[in-house]
């Protein structure tokens, strides 16, 4: 009974601790609630059925699915060389994981900006595209695909590399003894092991890609049904019509809410139920 006692009494928290705690918790979780209690409702089926909030809501998913099916393709192979660069000298270790890191440290506007100085019409391959094709890319639905893929693809990358790092390997070696040549290791023995890591980033990406604002105002504008995606809508009409941008708001909250009941399991293992 005592080694019981002693036991609990380890695991409770000191006061101190239990507070800073709550008041941690109270602000994460009160502006949330800020924004159901003071949302609405009587109104929001109509908010959310204007002419504006469905163009900007078709966008934001055809770009965000756009973006994400464009990370799947780039970011596996990258999440693989990342994984696989243990052998390398340290320095180019390092220099290739903070390439893949900076954009999410990256405040999004500086990344507009930079996709602005490389795409722009006097960019550094903008300036190219322009005089050889006449193809402008700034201000454009493009535009948000890429500022979008730019700001989300680290997400891919970081999910599919924990998943490759997590894999047994032996079942690779073990094809590669038999003869299967590298594309067939990888299509038909890798890419299965880290299917669920896949699926895991690639609900992270679109997650992020449809919820993209510095960048994609900055590189791509807000031009109705072209460029201004749920958040940039939500923020404008917050100047104009704080009942509609409370209500896009809460759509992106609810979506939000789905991606983190998707991935509970995987990145919260301790929460069941």
């Amino acid at each position: 009974m005592t080694a019981v006692r002693r036991g609990r009494a380890a695991g409770a928290l000191a006061w101190p601790v239990a507070l800073l705690a709550a008041v941690a918790l109270a602000f994460l979780v009160l502006p949330l609630v800020a924004l159901v209690v003071r949302a609405p409702w009587g109104d929001l089926g109509d908010l959310l059925a204007r002419e504006a909030v469905l163009q900007a809501l078709v966008l934001s998913i055809g770009t965000a699915t756009i973006a994400t099916a464009a990370c799947l393709v780039l970011g596996v192979p990258l999440a693989v060389l990342l994984a696989r660069a243990a052998d390398w000298p340290v320095p180019a270790r390092r220099a290739l994981r903070a390439a893949v890191t900076v954009p999410l440290v990256l405040p999004p506007v500086v990344g507009g900006i930079a996709l602005l100085l490389l795409l722009g019409r006097r960019g550094l391959l903008g300036g190219l595209l322009d005089a050889a094709f006449g193809i402008t890319v700034p201000f454009t639905t493009g535009a948000v695909v890429l500022a979008q893929v730019f700001v989300a693809l680290p997400f891919l990358v970081f999910a599919v590399e924990g998943a490759l790092r997590s894999a047994d390997r032996r079942t690779e070696l073990a094809a590669a003894t038999l003869g299967a040549s590298p594309w067939q290791v990888f299509r038909h023995v890798t890419l299965p092991l880290v299917a669920p890591g896949v699926a895991a980033g690639a609900v992270l990406c679109f997650t992020r890609a449809l919820g993209e604002f510095g960048a994609t105002i900055t590189f791509a504008g807000s031009l109705p049904g072209v460029t201004r995606t749920l958040p940039i809508a939500s923020y404008l009409a917050m100047q104009t019509d704080p009942d509609e941008a409370v209500a896009l708001a809460l759509l992106l909250l609810a979506v939000s809410i789905a991606v983190l009941l998707l991935l509970r399991d995987r990145w919260l293992p301790g929460v069941r139920g």
